[in-house]
């Protein structure tokens, strides 16, 4: 896929930034409606153009404009371009790098880790479905796992901690930050709930909890289940930077953060303060985990590929 901007922009600079736009290679089309827009420019109209462009192309374009306006007002909006049809430029789009920007990464955290009522009810729904597969026999532990880590949005906040470092956006880290206590709170609390309330119709007991292969292999991980940690927090950075969100399921599902943190939970409710506290053990290691991976997969990208900051 390639990418496609809407510009819209003060007219008395529109000349000078068609010509900037028109040297770079990676420009496929370039197209202008002279005095068509009305926000955000103000009470005089403002022109608007549209840009088909390849990924190499994408902070090249973003870099003239804020060169040019600076903190004037524009409105950029970009999109994924199925597919570009120009006979001349074949070899361009076939070569063309599958990497999304840092606005388009930003945005998409902001939204699924964004502290909403959605976002609320499915990290509780997580900690629900992991508590469930803890206390479950191990032959039925495998469908509530994979449940909880789709499910729960958990990844995004803290991959947005590690962004914001490598970037240094510290309004991003604030929100990341807000977002990830209050949704593993969310997770713990539900958890802790959860088992109370299986308990109490005689559903679960202590026993199943403290006998759980899950809690064992949570408080005792080998080295394989470190790399598939590593793995798994790798390839949701990776998935996330170059914008192949249909595919992160797998990297969640590798990450045990959420059976973590519903450990934590259900170690409480039942007194268990020693198994909870190797859960949280186990949480950390994971936050960590995911600080270093993303901020070594984050800065790579801004090192050898988008070489800015975020325009905004």
């Amino acid at each position: 896929m390639h990418h496609t901007f809407q510009i819209q922009l003060p007219a008395d600079k529109t000349t000078a930034v068609m010509a900037d736009l028109l040297k770079i290679d990676e420009v496929i089309g370039l197209a202008l409606s002279p005095g068509t827009s009305h926000k955000p420019i103000g009470n005089v109209l403002g022109d608007a153009l549209s840009v088909q462009l390849l990924n190499k192309g994408a902070d090249k374009v973003l870099g003239i404009l804020a060169n040019h306006y600076g903190n004037a007002p524009y409105l950029v909006s970009t999109s994924l371009t199925e597919s570009m049809i120009e006979s001349n430029q074949a070899e361009k789009l076939e070569n063309d790098a599958d990497e999304a920007i840092w606005e388009e990464i930003e945005t998409s955290m902001r939204s699924q880790g964004r502290i909403s009522p959605n976002f609320l009810v499915l990290m509780a729904l997580g900690g629900i479905m992991a508590t469930i597969g803890i206390v479950s026999e191990p032959t039925r532990q495998v469908m509530p796992f994979v449940a909880a880590a789709i499910i729960a949005p958990g990844f995004e906040p803290i991959a947005g901690i590690a962004l914001s470092v490598v970037l240094r956006r510290w309004q991003v880290m604030g929100r990341a930050l807000m977002s990830s206590l209050v949704g593993y709170t969310t997770i713990i609390a539900s958890s802790s709930l959860t088992f109370w309330f299986l308990q109490t119709i005689g559903e679960t007991d202590i026993s199943k909890f403290a006998g759980s292969a899950e809690v064992y292999h949570l408080a005792n991980p080998t080295a394989v289940d470190t790399l598939l940690s590593i793995c798994g927090t790798l390839a949701g950075a990776i998935i996330m930077s170059s914008f192949r969100k249909s595919v992160i399921a797998g990297a969640l599902i590798a990450m045990v953060i959420i059976n973590a943190a519903a450990m934590i939970g259900i170690g409480l409710v039942c007194g268990r303060y020693d198994l909870a506290g190797q859960g949280l053990q186990r949480f950390g290691f994971d936050i960590a985990l995911i600080l270093l991976a993303c901020g070594l997969v984050f800065w790579a990208k801004q090192r050898f590929f988008h070489h800015r900051r975020p325009v905004a």
